[in-house]
């Protein structure tokens, strides 16, 4: 099944840490910290550009990741960052 994002949602652009360089992020970014890349619509400024970290690209929206249609990003966030605490190096899990 064929899974779209969710316009204003961006959880995926904030909950996980990012290790690669992006532009204006060139250190990465932390797990929490939206990406200096979405635009006040919440939207890629660099999608489908050579600059977008692979990770972003490899990241693909799904029911189970992405939650209901009408929580408007809320499910997504606390699943990624779930995600982000059980990968963390040194994390319990």
């Amino acid at each position: 099944m064929t899974f779209t994002c969710r316009p204003g949602c961006a959880a995926c652009c904030t909950a996980p840490s990012i290790s690669s360089p992006i532009p204006g992020m060139p250190q990465g970014k932390p797990a929490g910290v939206p990406c200096i890349q979405l635009d006040e619509q919440l939207r890629c400024k660099i999608f489908g550009h050579p600059e977008r970290p692979a990770v972003c690209g490899q990241l693909q929206a799904s029911a189970e990741m992405c939650g209901p249609v009408d929580d408007q990003g809320a499910f997504a966030r606390v699943y990624l960052m779930q995600l982000e605490d059980l990968t963390r190096p040194g994390s319990p899990n």
